[in-house]
């Protein structure tokens, strides 16, 4: 094995991304940890994915352009450098552990979502490099298997969607997308650790957990052990407020929200009915003077305003809701998402149209987060699976061509061979 470069990284500009000089290595598969891998990338961070040769489980996942390559994996994956490195190959081990655990005070920090062990467990690294920080997420906290679907399920809220005919589940990963979220905190909170203290550690994370603590976190299990609550669905009502779904009459449906009494007020006024709505719910024994009562009397505040959507087309509806105080959106697809909503465009600075060499040109983001006194970092393109082997190669552990050329004959690494 060539022996390890040493770090030369420099202190960042100010302006510089923020995580500029970072540098994390992921090993993952599907969305948790790949999200938490994008989202630094996009800051700044140097992340380099390695995978299987020929890519992970999740390298032909849905959906594909024409040439059988995965949109879903350029756009987790984008930005980030691509290194294919066979993990059973004792080769293959070797550089993965000599890759995790390299020289640099940003360096030595490891994120997985895969069930990793000896070699590539916390405690052969450790014993390479004492501060490395490795950041897991695993399935369930008693050791079993799961995915974002079934630690859905047991979590509540499919049984509080839709119309409680039979269980309802959402389509967007959230516990996923909620985790990658959480172990990119895990590490930022971890590496200001070890800078502070120079000690490593190795974090764990469940997907169960970020679920169950989601439900914790907004009052649910409090409500259940206090007020021995039975949540039921309730479609499209906003629970705890005003707020449904409207169909309008050519064939379009609306979002319309209000928490706020000045929301409430300027929805009223929006559809005309300041004069005679309350009294006409006082008649029938409601109050719509408070959040809660206005909860209470969802049904008959959804059945007064679903003539006056009925009978206006969309932009009907835009024209009358110019208030600002209004909370309201129109449902739409994914393509009209894009075709119509202006946020969705290179109008936002968090988008740009981009080629992804083999995958095809599209709307790419960077970092939703907005800096005073850092850069954006524009949206970077998506690599082709192993595109940056050899380069990663030379740049974190000096292995030259020739050596590489052998690694790749062998099978312990894939990728295209050295431009050097």
């Amino acid at each position: 094995m060539a022996p390890v470069a040493q770090s030369s990284a420099r202190k960042p500009s100010a302006s510089a991304p923020p995580l500029q000089g970072l540098r994390i290595i992921e090993f993952s598969a599907f969305v948790a940890a790949p999200s938490c891998g994008l989202a630094l990338s996009q800051l700044g961070a140097d992340v380099i994915r390695i995978d299987p040769l020929g890519g992970n489980i999740d390298a032909k996942r849905l959906p594909l352009n024409d040439a059988g390559l995965s949109l879903y994996w350029a756009s987790l994956n984008h930005g980030k450098r691509s290194v294919e490195i066979d993990p059973r190959h004792p080769e293959g081990k070797q550089l993965m552990q000599s890759l995790i655990t390299a020289h640099g005070d940003s360096a030595g920090i490891f994120l997985t979502n895969l069930g990793v062990d000896g070699d590539l467990g916390y405690d052969a690294l450790r014993a390479l490099r004492p501060d490395l920080i490795m950041v897991q997420l695993t399935g369930s906290p008693d050791g079993a298997n799961a995915v974002d679907y079934t630690v859905n399920c047991a979590a509540g809220f499919p049984l509080i969607t839709g119309d409680g005919a039979r269980p309802t589940n959402h389509t967007l990963p959230a516990w996923d997308m909620l985790a990658g979220m959480t172990l990119a905190t895990a590490i930022l909170a971890a590496e200001r650790h070890r800078r502070l203290t120079g000690q490593g550690q190795l974090v764990r994370l469940t997907l169960a957990d970020v679920a169950f603590s989601t439900a914790a976190t907004l009052g649910y299990v409090a409500d259940v052990e206090v007020n021995a609550s039975r949540r039921v669905a309730d479609g499209n009502f906003l629970y705890g407020a005003y707020g449904d779904a409207f169909g309008t009459c050519d064939g379009r449906h609306v979002m319309v929200v209000a928490i706020s009494d000045r929301q409430w007020k300027a929805l009223v006024r929006a559809v005309g009915l300041e004069a005679g709505l309350s009294k006409a719910a006082e008649l029938l024994g409601y109050r719509l003077d408070t959040e809660e009562h206005r909860w209470k009397a969802r049904e008959f505040i959804s059945a007064v305003f679903r003539p006056w959507f009925a009978a206006r087309t969309l932009a009907e509806v835009a024209v009358a809701f110019t208030d600002k105080s209004l909370l309201w959106g129109p449902y739409r697809s994914f393509e009209q998402m894009v075709t119509e909503d202006p946020r969705v465009s290179e109008a936002n600075p968090m988008f740009q149209r981009i080629d992804h060499p083999g995958y095809g040109r599209f709307l790419t983001t960077g970092s939703p987060i907005g800096f005073s006194e850092s850069s954006r970092l524009p949206p970077q393109p998506a690599s082709l699976i192993g595109a940056q082997t050899a380069d990663v190669l030379a740049d974190v552990l000096g292995i030259d061509a020739t050596h590489t050329a052998r690694l790749q004959a062998n099978q312990v690494v894939g990728g295209p061979p050295s431009r050097s």
